[in-house]
């Protein structure tokens, strides 16, 4: 049977450094792990992470709970889930996909939770394990998100450099961190613009936002732009805008939140924050194993918005 001297011996480097390069991987050069991981494949070495669990009473399991209802937030989820994944399987973790209804079924070392309502805030307090939240909280729990209000006042200065006259806010219709935290940044530009603020919500769905056209088209002025809490909402204005006869970006602009799919998709291609979220989907990761091991508390992690352009807003 192959062991972990075989493997030192064939990498020509020492038994910790072999140990060292399956147990914590990021404190590795990827030089020697690229000898370490060659010498295991040539050897067909398995680690035995299955006993290690048991010695030391672990589970090499990580729960991701999603709290809300996916069908209107896919891509999205699927792209945090890569992210996460590929952390956890340098550290010899498997993620498990659980929901609130079967939170409890079976053991783990930790939690990654996301869209986390106020309802939930006591229970998830209570849980034993640790936790690392994906998304913006004001409870004092650890979190990764993106820079909510810094992206809305971003994408709303953009549109008005544009040389549109008008923002109107299209958000979701939620009472949680990161719409207050968008709205903000939208509410902040307009009021140093020292303009009248005009702000909807709705459920995340694109019937929604084409509805509102629809319904208010009469009223809406020309040379207007629509800051949009999501991509999925910033489709139904633009298609609300187009099955009125009006031109995107030439007379009214168009700008989403995401940047994961559906900007892509939609025509003409919506100017978004784009969202780094397999690189979050890392970070959380990341903060939760951190915290398995150290203990402590990894406060929040917050990345910088970035716009990526498409063609809903003028050159």
């Amino acid at each position: 049977m192959t062991t972990l001297l075989d493997v030192a011996k064939k990498a020509n480097v020492s038994k910790m450094t072999v140990s060292r390069v399956i147990n914590h991987p990021d404190k590795v050069t990827d030089e020697l792990k690229k000898l370490v991981y060659e010498a295991m494949r040539e050897l067909d070495y398995h680690p035995n992470v299955i006993a290690k669990a048991l010695a030391n009473r672990t589970t090499r399991i990580i729960k991701l709970c999603i709290l809300e209802d996916i069908d209107t937030t896919e891509p999205y989820y699927m792209n945090l889930m890569i992210g996460i994944a590929k952390t956890l399987d340098l550290h010899q973790y498997s993620l498990q996909l659980v929901t609130r209804r079967n939170f409890d079924i079976g053991n783990c070392d930790g939690y990654i939770i996301t869209g986390m309502r106020e309802s939930d805030v006591s229970w998830i307090k209570d849980l034993k394990k640790p936790v690392v939240l994906f998304g913006e909280n004001r409870y004092g729990l650890d979190y990764v998100d993106t820079n909510n209000k810094a992206a809305t006042y971003l994408m709303s200065q953009l549109a008005l450099e544009k040389g549109y006259d008008k923002l109107i806010y299209i958000g979701i219709d939620s009472k949680e961190s990161f719409e207050y935290s968008r709205e903000a940044g939208y509410l902040q530009q307009v009021q140093e613009k020292r303009m009248i603020p005009e702000l909807h919500r709705f459920g995340n769905h694109s019937h929604m936002a084409e509805d509102f056209i629809d319904d208010n088209w009469d009223k809406i002025e020309k040379n207007t732009a629509f800051v949009c809490a999501s991509d999925r909402l910033a489709m139904g204005i633009e298609r609300g805008i187009l099955r009125r006869g009006g031109k995107i970006p030439e007379d009214f602009g168009v700008t989403g939140f995401d940047g994961v799919f559906l900007n892509q998709v939609a025509s003409p291609k919506i100017t978004t924050i784009k969202q780094s979220i397999i690189e979050m989907g890392s970070a959380c990761g990341e903060n939760l194993l951190d915290k398995i091991q150290n203990g402590t508390s990894q406060g929040s992690l917050v990345f910088e918005p970035n716009v990526s352009l498409g063609g809903t807003l003028r050159n």
